[in-house]
């Protein structure tokens, strides 16, 4: 912060809610007095053009209504002014004003007052030119060496440069290359326009380089291109500055040399002539606006800059020789005579506050009042200290960002799923066939506490799962308050969800009384949907194609009392075998053992193992909770089924890989498509016709194999979804299995499940296969790694999709050994060590000879492949878990 402030000489502001910008303001003798006073121009994006002449009875004054000449309302938004010489046949000085899609020049003069009101102004417009284009910016001088007038160019907001000489148009181009436009200045010396490209690099282009190019506004052939005239539009020098620029000026002291000053988001630079960099300044603070001046010391050029810190910085070449302050953030500044005071600093803001001020040296400081001693009572300060200690510790509970895990939530969230179907089914556009699909209600209730507001109710399920409602939205909620919201749920398609968990996701404002607009958190609650929704009572079967038995260590339970919803009439007496058919066609059967205590899931379709088995575990865990039994575990001892697993991650990836080839034959026929569409539009505007030659048929082809191609890549994202929930129902079987047979924690689970399902809907672009991998990968050289020398080897950055499956493959086989072999699950920073605890039962020590790994690797193919196996009715003999179990 500055210690002296910018000395008040005049202010002013200027209408109410107008806008302004840098080419907004304007200083010059506009009506031609004669006597060297300025006048100061302005205006506004409101369309209203006022001129002032300051002239203060003493410094500091506010504008009186004698110092307001001129207020007209133009009705287009105003956003250039410039004075010039800009009317043929007089050097008088004219007032051009640039509209977004006009340029007006008017004449302003002033007539003597008859009474005592004094000299009235008025302006007449001289000529006006109505732009094909938006204009963006304009800046006029003596183009080509013209004496004794001024020509206009302006820029357009699609980067076209046209030019005026006066009353009439001259010429159009096309900058090169441009996106945006930037500023533009004109260089008398070197009669070049310069501007900056949304390249970031200054570039210059000669004027009678421009008037030579190619006609801009003509596209068709004129009879001047048809003679052999026209070039093409060369720059003359660039400059990379690699940052937009805010503002150009040239400035030309004498007759030497001239530079080129240029104002960007950071730094502002001074260049010669031909782009070389003379000098550059890196600004602290990010300005706003810039006028570069003469010097008194010889050779040296003296530079303003305003930035958005209120603050104005005087700049000679690179050195701050003084900083003042301001009231307002300058977005223009002009420097001129007013009133026979030289060099008055003119700045206004984007709001309208026009000043007028000079730098002085009067700082403006604060001095403190005396304040009255008196003597201390530390008593009473030991009060007011454990007081003012209170309140701070009950304001930092109750208003802290971060929520507090022992205070009572602001919000609770429960869900309630309704024990029986809807009344009047509100499934609709179901793909599942024959089979009448219901529909379940699930009600989520929102208690709150305290005052809550942009509450958004989110609810997920698992596809096909599909809600009739999944947003709801609650803008306020006073304290206790209780609102309930319902939707129902159903199976739309013919295949089965991963899951049959929703989550209800609440996300809210908490307002405070430092954070009116409140803190933003988040509420969730998971409710479970019954199985009955996707399944009905079927056939048992004796026989099917995959096969899981789990082991438990209590007496087996009738399956009638586990699943009552599910006894088929007929077959009261068989309360060991149930099948259940899902809506999907698919059938599962469900045997208990008589003698051991042992349950057998079996189903034609290996994904379809998942449901029954987890809800078989569920169910069994409540139904031993109930009987006050808290030993109750299960496990399982049969050989795991990878061969299956990879068939699903095979078929997965496949089609993946054809999804990609039909994305890439589709691209090939539209660009072929495309092409022949050209080649048909060349024959039909040619004057003398001419034969197609066959491309309305070639074209007619190739639109139907776009078609079909396209229906092709549909139908294939189709498949691949449904592969990829038939894939996360089989990885949760699996991780389901890893777990009962290793005996693995919560947490040891919660990471297999982080490292196989990381993705609820994988892509083209990054698929389920490359990031388990490098999962699995991670897991393998870190808490699994054999040796020290693993951990040292760094995992690939880039993630791409791989040639095949069989790297993913081997790293799943080798997870599952290196875990059979003692091998433990974690995330903590120890884990980096070598895993040396063994399993009972005698296993041998992870190999590291890369001779001793492919032999583990064939045993461990060996060790999981997956076996047919049948129930028998008698105790089965205890087994290594390394060992295949033939039952």
């Amino acid at each position: 912060m500055s210690l002296f402030k910018a000395r008040d000489w005049w202010s002013t502001v200027l209408g109410e809610k107008e806008e302004f910008d840098q080419g907004c303001l304007c200083l010059a003798d506009v009506d031609n007095t004669g006597n060297g006073q300025d006048k100061v121009i302005v205006g506004s994006f409101m369309g209203y053009l006022r001129i002032f002449n300051p002239h203060p009875v003493k410094t500091g004054d506010r504008a009186q209504a004698e110092d307001l000449l001129l207020e007209v309302h133009l009705r287009d938004p105003i956003l250039q002014v410039e004075v010039g010489k800009f009317v043929s046949g007089t050097e008088m000085l004219h007032l051009a004003v640039l509209h977004s899609r006009k340029l007006c020049v008017y004449s302003v003069s002033g007539s003597l007052g008859n009474v005592e009101h004094g000299t009235q102004y008025q302006i007449k417009l001289m000529y006006e030119h109505n732009l094909q284009r938006t204009a963006c910016n304009m800046t006029c001088g003596s183009f080509g060496g013209v004496k004794g007038r001024d020509l206009i160019c302006i820029q357009s907001m699609d980067g076209m440069l046209m030019v005026f000489e006066q009353e009439s148009y001259a010429f159009g181009r096309f900058l090169p290359g441009s996106l945006l436009p930037g500023p533009l200045a004109y260089s008398s010396r070197t009669d070049s326009f310069i501007t900056v490209s949304s390249c970031r690099q200054v570039e210059s282009y000669k004027y009678q380089v421009l008037a030579f190019a190619t006609d801009a506004d003509k596209r068709q052939e004129t009879e001047q291109q048809k003679l052999g005239s026209g070039k093409r539009l060369v720059v003359d020098w660039t400059l990379n500055i690699g940052e937009q620029a805010l503002d150009i000026c040239i400035v030309s002291f004498n007759q030497s040399a001239s530079s080129v000053f240029v104002l960007g988001e950071r730094n502002f630079f001074c260049l010669k002539d031909n782009g070389q960099i003379r000098f550059m300044k890196k600004l602290d603070c990010s300005p706003s606006c810039f006028l570069p001046y003469c010097s008194v010391s010889e050779g040296t050029i003296n530079t303003l800059i305003g930035n958005h810190n209120n603050m104005l910085h005087v700049y000679q070449d690179v050195t701050l020789k003084w900083a003042t302050q301001l009231p307002h953030i300058p977005v223009a500044v002009r420097v001129g005579c007013l009133h026979d005071l030289k060099g008055v600093i003119v700045t206004l803001s984007d709001d309208g506050h026009l000043q007028c001020s000079y730098l002085g040296t009067d700082p403006s400081l604060f001095q403190a009042p005396k304040v009255e001693s008196r003597e201390l009572n530390y008593d009473e300060l030991d009060v007011e200290l454990k007081e003012l200690q209170k309140i701070i510790k009950d304001v930092n509970k109750s208003q802290g960002v971060w929520p507090m895990t022992e205070r009572e939530d602001d919000l609770k969230v429960s869900a309630m799923v309704s024990p029986n179907f809807d009344s009047v089914s509100q499934s609709t556009d179901v793909e599942v066939g024959a089979d009448l699909v219901p529909s379940v209600t699930v009600k989520v209730t929102l208690q709150n506490r305290v005052t809550l507001q942009k509450i958004r109710l989110s609810v997920y399920v698992q596809p096909p799962l599909v809600l009739t409602c999944d947003q709801f939205t609650f803008e306020f909620m006073t304290p206790e308050m209780t609102r309930t919201v319902g939707f129902s749920v159903y199976l739309k398609g013919s295949y089965l969800p991963p899951e049959l968990e929703g989550n209800a996701v609440v996300s809210y404002s908490r307002p405070t009384d430092r954070n009116p607009e409140g803190i933003p958190r988040v509420s969730q609650c998971k409710f479970r949907l019954p199985l009955k929704l996707i399944c009905l009572p079927g056939q048992p079967s004796k026989t099917a194609s995959h096969k899981l038995t789990i082991d438990t260590n209590k007496s087996p339970v009738s399956l009638l009392s586990l699943f009552p919803g599910f006894a088929n009439q007929s077959e009261d007496d068989q309360v060991n075998v149930m099948g259940f058919r899902f809506l999907g066609g698919s059938r599962v059967t469900l045997l208990a053992s008589k003698t051991s205590q042992r349950y057998r899931i079996q189903s034609e379709q290996f994904e379809d193992l998942w449901l029954i088995t987890n809800e078989l575990i569920i169910r069994l865990q409540e139904y031993f909770e109930k009987q006050g039994i808290k030993d109750f575990a299960c496990s399982f001892s049969g050989s795991m089924p990878l061969q299956e697993y990879f068939e699903l991650i095979d078929h997965h990836f496949e089609l993946r890989i054809n999804g990609e080839k039909l994305e890439e034959l589709l691209s090939e026929r539209a660009v072929q498509f495309r092409a022949i569409q050209r080649r048909l539009l060349t024959r039909f505007k040619d004057k003398t016709p001419a034969p197609l030659q066959h491309l309305d048929t070639l074209l007619d082809g190739t639109y139907k194999q776009v078609i079909a191609l396209a229906d092709a890549v549909e139908e294939n994202q189709d498949n691949l979804f449904q592969s990829f929930t038939r894939l996360k129902s089989a990885t949760h079987l699996v991780i389901l299995l890893i777990g009962l047979w290793q005996k693995l924690s919560a947490d040891q689970i919660a990471i297999l499940e982080a490292a196989f399902l990381p993705l609820q809907q994988d892509t083209q672009e990054l698929g389920w296969e490359e990031m388990v991998d490098a999962a699995i990968s991670h897991l393998l050289k870190t808490c699994l790694s054999k040796s020290s020398k693993e951990q040292a080897l760094n995992l690939s950055s880039q993630l791409s999709i791989p040639k095949d499956t069989s790297r993913l493959k081997k790293h799943i086989t080798l997870l599952c050994d290196r875990l059979a072999k003692g091998g433990r699950l974690c995330l903590s920073t120890d884990a980096a060590a070598p895993q040396t605890m063994i399993m009972p039962g005698g296993c041998a020590t992870i190999p590291e000879s890369d001779l001793e790994e492919r032999s583990v690797e064939q045993d461990s193919t060996e060790l999981f492949t997956s076996h047919k196996h049948l129930i028998v009715e008698t105790p089965m003999p205890e087994v290594s878990p390394l060992q295949g179990v033939s039952e």
